[in-house]
């Protein structure tokens, strides 16, 4: 994922809307790097989030997509846990190379709007979903700060795209207007100290991801723990 960068935002994988943020951190050329708002900034961010350009999709699908990646990944787990019932709307963002998207949009989900920073994760992803023959997809341009999600939606899905969005307090209220009333995000990230993925400075823990929500109005729904490299939080806004 990749920002509001893509599953490319800095996205390093993704940010959202987003960022649209770019889907899976390749965060192992930290020279491509800058760190941004180191500390808490005015905004009530915790460090930094990191810049990386995912612009040429066709490359970067074969480290996204790498059949070697659901060792870890455990993608259909991952939508299994979201139980999306039939009929909800759901929002990728970073989609990147559509990695997570098409399995959402082969769940229950009537419509899946992939998010992406990069002009050609965005190409990319809507070229895909007419070669695979999904019809439920919908690709969307989005820049660094805004999702740019064209109808309020049930469920945002966030991978490893979070340490990409800047101005993340700032982000995430804007991104909660765009929720239905029983609407959820839920964010997939690297953690500390996990064999591959962002700098370590790029990480966060979930009480650092919580914090943030938390000032945007969200509140933690539950934590998964079931995947080997990352943090799976499901949050809901708050009453």
């Amino acid at each position: 994922m990749k920002p509001p960068h893509s599953s490319a935002m800095c996205l390093c994988p993704v940010a959202l809307g987003l960022l649209g943020i770019g889907l899976l951190a390749q965060s192992q050329q930290p020279q491509s790097a800058q760190t941004h708002d180191q500390g808490a900034d005015q905004h009530g961010n915790h460090a930094a989030h990191m810049e990386h350009r995912f612009d040429d999709a066709e490359r970067w699908a074969k480290s996204f997509d790498d059949p070697a990646r659901d060792a870890w990944q455990l993608p259909d787990r991952v939508v299994d846990a979201l139980a999306i019932r039939s009929g909800q709307v759901v929002a990728d963002v970073g989609a990147g190379t559509g990695y997570f998207t098409v399995r959402l949009a082969r769940a229950a989900a009537l419509k899946v709007f992939a998010v992406d920073i990069e002009p050609s994760m965005v190409a990319y992803v809507r070229k895909r979903a007419a070669r695979e023959g999904i019809k439920n997809v919908v690709a969307v341009q989005a820049t660094s700060d805004r999702t740019n999600l064209p109808e309020p939606v049930d469920l945002v899905l966030i991978v490893d795209t979070y340490h990409h969005i800047p101005r993340r307090v700032a982000y995430f209220t804007e991104l909660r207007k765009l929720l239905k009333p029983s609407g959820r995000v839920a964010i997939v990230d690297f953690r500390k100290g996990a064999p591959e993925g962002p700098p370590e400075e790029f990480r966060f823990t979930p009480e650092q991801i919580s914090e943030e929500l938390g000032k945007a109005g969200f509140v933690l729904q539950k934590q998964l723990d079931f995947l080997p490299r990352q943090n799976f939080l499901v949050y809901q806004t708050r009453n």
